[in-house]
């Protein structure tokens, strides 16, 4: 409950339940009143940074802790220009050092370190990539319409089902209903035994009421959409087929063998030719002869280290 106040006016979460902690880009907090006032010309300063802010840029803190809302809010602006992907680059390295320079770029905005040439830097991958980030953002908004499509079409077609299952849900009802009423006038007008009778037109009824459901339709297959991924998507139900070999089984199974026995620790010898020693401090004169050695204690220090490997120690 601490961390639910206004740095401003105080109030808490305990004291108004329904206190809304709004947040803009430099990450500083304010309620939703403190808000209307201080921004009531559209404009203003933050109370604590004094950055220039806007009221329309104010939006509903999230996450409890505000460095978190402010760095989410630096990767999603971040991200959508730094867009490129995998194929748009000649090799995996050259990949791994682009989402470096961006996770380099959030921290140092999120951070407050360097700001200035992390803007400046961001304005320049801008100006230089435009034709790549344009296309990449018409790609994903494609991707995007198109898996909006597949879910529209699911919504319509769980629509219509339950359409169907409340028509059959009525008729059933008036079905009943209309037994009822035969049920009390063959009573009234029959002089058959009323049991006989009830019996008959309970049977009649479970005959009658018995709901079939039928078969949904078969759902449209739209192409398959690839979206950034790379996960190709498509509207499919099931499982495939397991395709027939003449060849013989698919699948042979094989029971595993465990090998229990792990690698050797290494000897003295291999310790002081390996170089495992070289960062370690030597016995003194006193030290070694009251029988210590830094071979010796190395080894075991090795063998605590690894003692789920070795064994054989």
């Amino acid at each position: 409950m601490d961390d639910q106040v206004c740095p401003r006016c105080k109030t808490t979460k305990y004291r108004n339940p329904s206190l809304k902690l709004m947040i803009n880009v430099c990450g500083h907090c304010l309620c939703e009143s403190c808000v209307e006032l201080l921004f009531l010309k559209g404009s203003g300063s933050c109370p604590e940074c004094n950055v220039p802010l806007r009221r329309s840029n104010f939006r509903i803190q999230m996450f409890e802790d505000p460095k978190v809302e402010k760095e989410v809010n630096i990767r999603q602006r971040v991200i959508r220009d730094f867009n490129k992907r995998e194929e748009d680059f000649a090799s995996l390295a050259e990949y791994n050092d682009y989402l470096e320079m961006i996770e380099e770029i959030i921290y140092n905005l999120a951070n407050n370190i360097d700001t200035t040439n992390t803007n400046k830097r961001i304005d320049q991958y801008k100006k230089e990539n435009r034709e790549i980030t344009t296309k990449n953002k018409a790609k994903l908004s494609r991707d995007e319409y198109e898996l909006e499509q597949i879910i529209e079409m699911e919504k319509e077609m769980n629509e219509q089902r339950r359409q169907e299952l409340l028509l059959l849900e009525q008729e059933n009802r008036k079905k009943k209903h209309k037994n009822k009423e035969e049920l009390i006038d063959s009573l009234i007008a029959s002089h058959e035994d009323a049991s006989k009778i009830v019996d008959k037109y309970a049977q009649k009824a479970e005959e009658e009421c018995q709901i079939t459901l039928p078969k949904p339709p078969p759902p449209p297959q739209p192409k398959q959409t690839q979206f950034s991924t790379g996960i190709k998507f498509s509207h499919q139900s099931g499982f495939s087929a397991i395709p027939k070999s003449e060849e013989g089984p698919l699948y042979t199974y094989e029971t595993p063998v465990f090998k229990f026995d792990g690698p050797m620790a290494p000897s003295l010898m291999e310790i002081e030719k390996n170089g495992y020693m070289t960062y370690m401090r030597s016995e003194n004169g006193m030290e070694r002869a009251g029988g210590f050695k830094t071979n010796i204690s190395c080894m075991r220090a090795i063998q605590e280290a690894l003692i789920g490997l070795y064994y054989g120690c």
